[in-house]
């Protein structure tokens, strides 16, 4: 599932001039992302965007956005995939099998030899497979950002050799994005210069879809400093044509025992949301939701979001450009080479107490992302979180949402409660609670599964705080006596949840912390499953909000001192800090 296809060039046609959108194009976007901010939800599927021009001119050619991928093509990218993925396979079973050899010889194999050679089998294989992703590009780009997060599932080696596909890819050339731009955003007589004060060649940031320029507006437009995000000529029907492949290898796959999750339906839950992705518009709308439901309780109290996440310019958004408040840092993929430069220790007392502080902000904001209001940022990956200059967390590139249905958030909630109210991990009667809940949520074992497998695939995906799993379970993802193996069928909606409690698993493992999602979301679930019962009365202000906007207030002030003091001085609280959370139990 790692590789496919090389990525074709940007297609060219013959010499024309510039065809810019018509004015009611961003009066279109605008009407829609009103409409969004009035109704709260999605953008309807019976809203379709403005026509796109089919091209634009760019020298002396123009891009054209094609259709999708041909069988032939599709066929050629599958067939490209398998040439390159195989030998990576294949040398391991090689190695695997002279170890097996050597054995029956008789030959006494050393472990530390062994580990060596495995060591330089995962150094070429993450080097080829890094290879074949950048050649390949697409979808595949994806693959490769969802195993740079899983530091606990995967070979050092792959996740460091991975870890740059997180936010920086092959850049498009700055003329291309300007045309693009012009295309999108110009309208009648405006020039380029009408719309941006400068605009810098050197993109922040090139992902699968697209990059990121910084740029400042002119005062017509307010003036701001902002990030211009532009979307890759004709990559829709190549990361489409992509998953198209992967589903159609992973539905004959459904019925092997060997292989542990039904992978059909996570192709089908991304394809979905794939789609969704290439519309700047919806982006737009359900960055501005998420911000907004962050900064209120349920209750519609005020309160301090854990993290920071843009605002759109709403007169500067269509389908693929998209203009958004600048967000002043560095993506966290960057965070290790930063420290150094700085001369901070990235395993030093600082950088745990801030990694701490990164594995709160981001359980918090998932956490009442998903269980309070169900909409959520469903593509979280190193390259998507910033570390700001005040030291807060950022959260950016919401072409990724998920909406999860009323009942699914309910069950969701009662999970969560019933995990960390738990007496222990083997009592009858709380694990046939948590199971019934887990089967509610519409999570299918195998027909054979011990009757402590719905319990225990709830504990391995909300409870890393547990060594053993009832039944005899591993907690290890690949594990052969993991819970995962007895999956049958895996509910949509929770596929992107899970690859959210995936990204936070991967920070806590690297900090060694045992860290129960459970336990964190409890209050959460517990206040949810409350205002259900008793929905709260509007237009109240509890002295309880006083004091916790008080208490958030007092901690960020506290926070911004911190960062004015000498490194000497910063790293001696840091490390008071991190042995006062040991003291108090808390790590």
């Amino acid at each position: 599932l790692l590789c496919a296809g090389r990525a074709d060039g940007v297609a060219t046609g013959v010499a024309g001039g510039k065809s810019p959108l018509p004015p009611s194009s961003r009066q279109v976007a605008l009407g829609r992302i009103q409409a969004m901010r009035r109704q709260a939800v999605m953008l309807p599927s019976e809203l379709e965007p403005a026509p796109l021009s089919p091209t634009v001119a760019v020298d002396e050619g123009e891009i054209e956005y094609p259709g999708p991928l041909s069988g032939p093509q599709r066929l050629l990218r599958a067939a490209t995939f398998w040439s390159r993925a195989l030998p990576i396979v294949f040398s391991y079973l090689q190695l695997q099998a002279s170890f097996n050899v050597r054995e029956r010889m008789g030959e006494t194999l050393d472990e530390a030899a062994m580990e060596l050679e495995w060591d330089a089998q995962h150094t070429m294989g993450a080097a080829k497979l890094k290879e074949t992703i950048e050649t390949l590009m697409g979808f595949y780009v994806k693959t490769g950002q969802i195993i740079a997060a899983r530091v606990d599932l995967f070979p050092r080696q792959y996740t460091d050799a991975l870890s740059g596909l997180t936010d920086y890819v092959d850049a498009m050339p700055a003329s291309l994005v300007k045309r693009v731009i012009e295309q999108e955003l110009l309208t009648g007589t405006e020039t380029f210069s009408d719309v941006f004060q400068w605009f810098d060649d050197e993109p922040l940031g090139a992902a699968s879809i697209a990059q990121v320029h910084h740029a400042r507006l002119t005062h017509k437009y307010g003036g701001m400093e902002v990030a211009v995000k532009v979307q890759r000529p004709a990559i829709e029907p190549k990361l489409l044509g992509d998953i198209a492949n992967l589903k159609a290898l992973a539905k004959p796959l459904r019925s092997v025992p060997s292989i542990p999750v039904d992978y059909y339906v996570v192709f089908s839950e991304l394809e979905a949301q794939l789609a969704d992705e290439f519309d700047f518009v919806k982006e737009a709308a359900a960055m501005e939701r998420i911000g907004a439901a962050l900064l209120r309780t349920p209750s519609g109290e005020p309160c301090q979001s854990p993290v920071r996440t843009p605002l759109p310019v709403a007169n500067l958004v269509t389908r693929r450009c998209l203009v958004m408040e600048y967000m002043d840092g560095i993506p966290l993929s960057r965070a290790k080479a930063q420290m150094e430069k700085r001369g901070i220790d990235p395993d030093g007392p600082e950088a745990q107490l801030f990694a701490l502080k990164l594995l709160r902000a981001l359980t918090d904001a998932f956490g009442r992302s998903i269980l309070e209001t169900g909409f959520f940022h469903a593509d979280p990956h190193a390259g998507n979180l910033f570390v700001m200059k005040d030291g807060s967390i950022g959260l950016i590139d919401f072409g990724q949402v998920k909406q999860i249905s009323g009942r699914a958030r309910e069950a969701l909630a009662k999970v969560i409660v019933a995990l960390a109210d738990r007496k222990s991990d083997d009592d009858p009667d709380e694990l046939a609670l948590i199971g019934r809940l887990s089967l509610e949520l519409g999570v299918v074992l195998k027909p054979d599964a011990k009757p402590e497998g719905p319990a225990a695939t709830a504990m391995w995906l909300f409870d890393g705080s547990v060594d053993k799993l009832p039944g005899g379970y591993d907690m290890g993802e690949l594990s052969p006596n993991s819970p995962v193996m007895e999956l049958q069928s895996f509910p949509q909606d929770l596929v992107l949840v899970g690859r959210a409690t995936v990204l936070i698993k991967g920070i806590a493992a690297r900090l060694g912390v045992k860290w129960s999602l459970a336990r964190e979301w409890a209050p959460i679930a517990r206040s949810v499953l409350e205002q259900q019962r008793n929905p709260p009365r509007p237009g109240r202000t509890r002295f309880r909000a006083v004091l916790r906007t008080m208490r958030e207030w007092c901690k960020g002030r506290a926070e911004k001192v911190a960062t004015r003091l000498s490194p000497a001085l910063r790293r001696r609280l840091a490390s008071a800090v991190l042995r006062l959370r040991k003291l108090r139990g808390l790590e």
